[in-house]
């Protein structure tokens, strides 16, 4: 996402936001979001059928360093997301955009220099910044 869009976003959400501002409103609503997302995900396993999980414990060779454990790391996702379950996903991670933005205005964080903040972090600290 370009930076700017971040920012017309949350500006965008701010403007629409009405019903739901409360923070306890859009605190519980990120969450039911989030929800979504991941029983969105998890029909696309147990309804559709368009992708497996096939999980097992992570094995990497011992003599390794950090940076070249990441072809060793597996994500345990088989297949490929249907145009149906695609659709339902990416609906409902919109859904979960919305009420994150929502947050942000609430609180009147600038959700695009959060972003910004994060990025600048992931480069500075490459694949450490999430150990």
């Amino acid at each position: 996402m370009q930076e700017d869009t971040w920012a017309k976003l949350q500006s965008t959400v701010s403007e629409y936001l009405i019903r739901h501002r409360s923070i306890l409103d859009v605190m519980s609503k990120l969450q039911e979001a989030s929800a979504r997302v991941n029983r969105a995900v998890a029909k696309s396993v147990t309804s559709c059928g368009c992708v497996r999980i096939n999980a097992s414990r992570q094995t990497v060779p011992p003599d390794i360093s950090f940076r070249e454990i990441k072809p060793f790391m597996h994500n345990h996702l088989e297949g490929e997301l249907c145009e149906h379950c695609r659709d339902i996903i990416e609906t409902e991670i919109g859904r979960n955009l919305f009420y994150l933005a929502a947050l942000c205005d609430v609180l009147g964080l600038d959700l695009n220099e959060i972003v910004a903040r994060e990025r600048s972090q992931l480069n500075t600290l490459g694949p450490y910044n999430l150990t």
